[in-house]
């Protein structure tokens, strides 16, 4: 499942920011944006997706859709909400087209800003320039 998230990661990396990026393992120290998304797969698991950003990414995921040079918190946060749907929903048609193990996802969530630190099985740092995008997963169980 992580790999289908970190193509769609690369991607909304390539065809939107549109500056070269790199992946590595492990997760940002940085003090971050942090949404998720609980998603469902065709085998009776449920994981919980965090996508978490620092604010430079954010605030130029925000210049990229919405044209502001500096956008507040509230602009913010809902730019972390839509990034998370536009990477999580294209790692979902990835998954469905690739038939490995597709899944349905849930409407996303904003935790908080600050640092990460919740339980997760898997995560990487995609990072443009100086800014970092993390994603995150862990399985739920119950």
């Amino acid at each position: 499942m992580i790999t289908t998230i970190e193509e769609a990661s690369k991607n909304f990396c390539i065809h939107q920011i549109r500056v070269p990026h790199e992946i590595k393992d492990g997760i940002s120290k940085k003090r971050t944006l942090i949404a998720y998304i609980d998603i469902d797969t065709d085998k009776d698991s449920r994981y919980r997706v965090y996508i978490a950003s620092d604010e430079n990414f954010m605030q130029r995921v925000s210049k990229l859709f919405l044209e502001e040079e500096k956008s507040d918190e509230e602009t913010l946060i809902d730019m972390t909400l839509e990034t998370a749907n536009l990477i999580i929903g294209s790692a979902k048609v990835i998954a469905e087209e690739e038939n490995k193990n597709p899944y349905t996802i849930n409407t996303p969530h904003f935790e908080k800003i600050g640092s990460f630190d919740y339980e997760f099985d898997q995560a990487r740092v995609i990072k443009v320039e100086d800014d970092e995008l993390m994603i995150a997963i862990k399985e739920l169980h119950g």
